[in-house]
């Protein structure tokens, strides 16, 4: 059978299936799918954020480095707005009326994006502009308050160690999707080391919107409302006082100091010279530019971030390695006229006395000894090769942290360097290099690059006799329990024996005959101590020095790195040295050692260093 249709009743299928699918759209959207529902009342709602105050930053004794002031964020609804007394604003906010205009401006080319919501006017205005603007707020239809905190900074040191706050951006509400447009968090430091615990949880307040957006009330009488939580409190591990009084010793200087209590891997000073002030962190934004110009980068946290050759500090190491590999013993001598010399490889060397041995070596930092060391451990018979001889020499070394990161909760911590194989074949070629080619390992030179937190580290780790903990900032408390990566004691792979003979060496460098830290004496304490001077091609060489008292109970441990300072003795090793009088004794003594701290407080080296020169945009 054959059938047909005709054209008004092909109509009618058609009319009765856009019906049909209607029907079924309408059921779906207010029956099965809330979504529409819930999109459409919040249309008619507004919701009031409640910012929490931020966790405040405490030192090691509780004294406060960081809290927070009130501050407001005017905020404005475009489309609320009536015409106002432009001048009156200008003149409680001390504006230029160009800035409300462009703010006005942008807000009617964004007016279909922003519609009957509200957007910054102002961020963080201080009490007295807020109370003058809320006596005349009659005056201003449209625009508002919202209650935030800014940061207050009581000690005026610590702006690298600290870090600053500022407005979230794109790239990181991206990767923190809990964060939104207008919220802050801590981008450098502490402040972002530790963002999750310091921050808090947001609140609002929701309130109804009538269809022009003006409110009406609280929604459900306040019922979905959510307080805010105050972000927590931290414990530092860092001795506010002290961090202090390293910043006024590296003043006018470039370069890091970093001290550490053995017994626990806590960091008790982390500076980075120039810094930032503190006084500067509150309104980053303002000073950014200043900052980031400057050419001395003082953004740029040189104790884990300027990785450098270590300089005479490294014949530590390889003095520990020698012992551990059987070609030292304590009692080994070596000559040295001014220098090593061995066909035309030529070390040079200061005048001391010859030959000497392990405990002289260190103390008067001979360079010649350590090449017969590296020569010895490279070069032993029980190796095929100079690649397996080199690869556990490797292994020991990266054994002290040398190499990679440590894993502290410093921000942005670089791992630094040692040379492997690969980089030996491709620089000299495979089969080609020997103990010679590479002999300036054995006084911290060539292909070595470690930051002054590594050093600081070494020196922590002889101070316990061959172990660390990893340096931390941070103390743990019955909330928040210290992770423990920073409670495991990292041992070396160098036996623990053969420590109290590079101690004794140390020791002997600040009080034996010919020792090279003799300026690092502090009264009634028994310290130990190295010198280094790391050669820099680019002018002045960089003075280096670790230290740690006292020798017996290792309470601190120390170590400077002063950039174009010339020899250790000359700025690192006073320096280092008062921090460790500072901090063990609570004052430096009248006299000889005053008359050092005053030395090294007025010392200007910034003319020795060659800023960096920054392209313009």
């Amino acid at each position: 059978m054959r059938f047909s249709i005709n054209k008004r009743d092909s109509i009618l299928i058609v009319l009765f299936l856009v019906f049909a699918v209607m029907a079924i759209r309408l059921f779906n959207i207010q029956i099965l799918d809330k979504s529409y529902l819930e999109t459409a009342e919040n249309n008619a709602l507004k919701y009031v954020t409640i910012y929490p105050a931020r966790g405040r930053i405490l030192d090691r004794y509780g004294k406060t480095i960081v809290e927070n002031k009130i501050t407001y964020d005017i905020m404005v609804s475009p489309r609320q707005v009536t015409p106002f007394d432009t001048t009156a604003i200008c003149r409680i906010f001390e504006l230029d009326p160009a800035f409300v205009r462009d703010r006005f401006a942008s807000y009617r080319e964004n007016d279909r994006k922003i519609g009957f919501g509200s957007m910054p006017f102002l961020k963080q205005v201080s009490g007295e502009q807020y109370n003058a603007f809320a006596e005349r707020a009659f005056m201003f239809p449209g625009f508002e308050a919202i209650t935030r905190t800014a940061r207050v900074y009581p000690i005026n040191a610590g702006g690298n160690l600290i870090g600053y706050v500022s407005e979230v951006n794109k790239a990181y509400i991206e990767s923190h999707p809990d964060y939104k447009a207008g919220d802050y968090a801590g981008q450098t430091g502490i402040e972002r080391a530790y963002e999750s615990r310091l921050a808090g949880k947001k609140g609002y307040t929701i309130y109804y919107k009538d269809a022009k957006g003006r409110l009406q009330g609280r929604y459900e009488d306040g019922a979905k409302d959510v307080e805010a939580v105050a972000g927590t409190d931290i414990t530092t591990t860092i001795d506010a006082e002290l961090q202090a009084f390293g910043e006024q010793l590296m003043k006018n200087k470039v370069g890091s100091v970093v001290a550490i209590e053995p017994s626990t891997g806590e960091i008790l000073t982390l500076i980075s010279s120039p810094g930032i002030d503190v006084n500067q962190l509150a309104e980053i934004n303002k000073y950014y530019k200043e900052i980031s110009e400057n050419p001395y980068n003082p953004m740029f946290n040189r104790t884990v971030q300027s990785a450098q050759p270590p300089g005479s500090v490294f014949k530590l190491v390889n003095g520990l390695i020698g012992m551990q590999e059987g070609v030292l013993t304590r009692d080994n001598r070596y000559p040295c006229s001014r220098g090593f010399t061995m066909g035309s490889v030529h070390v040079g060397c200061h005048s001391h006395t010859s030959p000497i041995n392990l405990t002289q070596s260190i103390a008067m930092s001979c360079n010649a000894y350590y090449c017969y060391v590296l020569r010895n451990i490279l070069d032993n018979k029980k190796y095929k090769n100079i690649e397996e001889s080199f690869n556990v020499w490797r292994d020991y070394v990266t054994s002290f942290g040398f190499g990679t990161k440590l894993g502290t909760d410093v921000p942005y911590e670089l791992g630094g360097n040692v040379p492997t194989v690969e980089n030996y074949n491709k620089l000299h070629g495979k089969g080609r290099w020997k103990s010679l080619s590479i002999i300036s390992l054995s006084i911290g030179q060539g292909e070595l690059g470690c930051t002054p937190m590594h050093l600081a580290n070494l020196c922590a780790t002889i101070a316990n006799r061959g172990f660390f903990y990893t340096p931390h900032m941070i103390k743990g408390c019955e909330e928040y329990p210290l992770d423990s990566a920073y409670t495991v004691k990292h041992y070396t792979k160098v036996d623990p024996k053969y420590f109290p003979y590079v101690v004794e060496g140390m020791n002997q460098s600040v009080y034996g005959d010919g020792g090279t830290s003799h300026v690092a004496q502090v009264p009634g304490v028994n310290m130990c101590g190295k010198t280094g001077t790391a050669q820099n091609p680019h002018g002045d060489d960089h003075s280096v020095f670790v230290c740690f008292a006292p020798k017996d109970d290792p309470k601190i441990a120390v170590a400077a790195y002063i950039e174009n300072g010339g020899f250790g003795a000359t700025w690192a090793a006073p320096i280092a040295s008062l921090i460790v009088e500072k901090y063990l004794n609570g004052e430096i003594a009248e006299g000889t050692r005053s008359d050092l701290e005053r030395r090294v407080r007025e010392g200007y080296l910034l003319n020795k260093v060659k800023p960096v020169k920054r392209k313009k945009k």
